[in-house]
């Protein structure tokens, strides 16, 4: 699914309108429809429901009066309040206001500060309240009266439901400007706004309900809209086919390159994440220390115990592990190899010389972070998975900066030099050399832990392995680590669970994949 901003969104109605000769008024009547159908699937039934529908100025408003003519179809019982003069409503809106007089539907006008306390009062008896205030189309702070109002609304106890976008909020950056409602529940119309996505809009929104108010598939292809949403629809296709006379040779061998002494735990779970993958087999090099640990830690996978490699990698063992990648389908290059100067000089001719496949993370981006191996095309594709501070040492931007301009850094760096590029933190980007872009909505803020990288690695490079092409193997591996966390989330453990956890929750999530048409 598409994720667009405000102008291209625009560009989407419009063309359903004027090429496509669909009226205005009946996307209008879908999203109103469509936010209802919602509401019962997220609530249940509306039945006898007291539902708050507070209107603006606008199509936002016009939506909100086709919601509360289909709850009270519903059984619910709406009862609107507009924040403008329902007489100066035009276009659409004014014909959903036509439609509303002569229905027993309570309409009445809030516009003053001496009607807040009836309001209040109004909200603290209602089951629901509907916001359809302010639309994608704001372009001004919210300020006085409308200020109050939101503030009223955030302040009461009823779930709030957005039509469209959170009143106040930024639909194309995220941020309240300077507030915002916090809805319960979101319907989307059409398409998925960046600000839905982005932190912290994803926290004022609530859970998302993608309503389909009937734009035409031609519409959106010809708006010219780069960023994807990898929900499932867009990732199941990708999940690797397993024929029933499959053996493990059928599904590729995987050589990991990580670990040092005092990090033995970054290998172990990124072998773990290339485990639950559904790789063939994995061979973890590693210093000699190490062996016996995760010899014995990580029994399905073979270990390659270096031998000029003591407590760290040493670039004199480069003629061993090269001679290890051969028949390896991937590698995974970076969990827990330290700092040490030798194991940089290791890392720059594995990732400059080595044709594999290869996702480079944690310490392996730092050791090539501003050296000249960065700047010469490597003969195999490279996945580089940075978290916000590592992008700002590969970028010599602040992490602010970076944080800032998510999309575009991760853009930017992608094409220029030619890799692909996984930013991670909430809402991961997935950016690839030919321009392609993806914002990934799975995970939640129990992945704030150590490890998780690691496993993230060890999948991706896992599916790598499993013939998975770079691209795919990106979006599908964001997206499954995130699953296997949300469900460990829904278990009742928002926080404190654990990376080999999450790991271990991987097949499972690949089951909720497969499932979830």
């Amino acid at each position: 699914m598409k994720v667009v901003t405000a102008e291209e969104m625009r560009r989407c109605e419009a063309a359903a309108v004027v090429e496509h000769g669909i009226p205005a008024l009946l996307l209008m009547e879908n999203a109103g429809r469509g936010t209802v159908e919602a509401m019962r699937l997220h609530f249940g039934s509306l039945a006898g429901r007291k539902v708050v529908v507070c209107t603006g100025p606008g199509n936002n408003g016009g939506d909100g009066l086709v919601v509360a003519r289909h709850l009270l179809e519903e059984g619910a019982q709406p009862q609107v309040v507009s924040l403008v003069p329902l007489a100066g409503l035009k276009g659409d809106a004014a014909a959903n206001r036509d439609r509303l007089q002569v229905l027993p539907i309570p309409m009445q006008v809030c516009q003053s500060p001496e009607d807040l306390p009836w309001l209040e009062r109004l909200v603290a008896d209602s089951d629901l309240v509907v916001d359809a205030i302010l639309g994608t189309g704001l372009g001004r702070e919210v300020s006085g009266f409308f200020a109050e109002v939101i503030r009223l609304v955030n302040e009461g106890s009823a779930p709030v439901v957005a039509v469209d976008i959170p009143s106040g909020l930024d639909s194309d950056t995220g941020l309240p400007r300077p507030l915002c409602v916090r809805a319960r529940l979101t319907c989307v119309c059409g398409l998925v706004k960046l600000g839905l996505l982005q932190p912290p809009g994803r926290d004022y929104a609530g859970e998302l309900a993608v309503v389909d108010i009937g734009l035409p598939p031609e519409a959106v292809a010809r708006a010219g809209i780069a960023l994807e949403l990898l929900d499932a629809a867009a990732v199941r296709s990708w999940l690797p086919v397993r024929a029933s006379a499959a053996h493990k040779g059928t599904f590729g061998h995987l050589l990991v390159v990580a670990g040092s002494e005092g990090k033995a735990g970054a290998a172990k779970l990124c072998a773990l994440g290339a485990l639950r993958s559904g790789v063939g087999l994995v061979t973890l090099a590693l210093p000699q220390g190490l062996n016996a640990i995760l010899q014995a830690g990580v029994p399905e996978a073979m270990t390659l115990p270096l031998p000029f490699s003591r407590r760290t990698f040493s670039d004199a063992d480069h003629e061993a592990l090269s001679a290890a990648s051969e028949g390896k389908k991937a590698l995974a290059l970076g969990p827990g190899l330290g700092q040490a100067e030798e194991t940089g000089r290791l890392v720059a001719k594995i990732y400059g010389e080595y044709a594999l496949p290869m996702v480079v993370d944690a310490d392996a981006l730092n050791l090539l972070a501003g050296t000249p191996a960065l700047t010469v095309a490597p003969p195999a594709p490279r996945i580089l998975t940075p978290h916000p501070g590592e992008m700002a040492r590969l970028t010599g931007l602040s992490v602010r900066e970076v944080q800032a301009e998510r999309l575009a850094v991760a853009a930017e760096f992608a094409r220029r030099q030619q890799v692909y590029l996984i930013l991670k933190g909430a809402a991961t980007v997935v950016a690839a050399p030919d321009g392609r872009l993806a914002i990934n909505p799975t995970g939640n803020p129990g992945m704030a832990a150590g490890g998780m990288g690691d496993v993230l690695t060890g999948l991706l490079a896992g599916l790598l392995a499993q013939g998975v092409a770079p691209w795919e193997a990106c979006c599908l591996a964001v997206h499954v680590h995130g699953r296997a966390a949300d469900r460990l989330a829904r278990a009742g453990m928002p926080f404190g669970f654990l990376a080999s956890e999450v790991a271990a929750e991987i097949p499972a999530a690949f089951q909720d994949l497969l499932a979830s048409h």
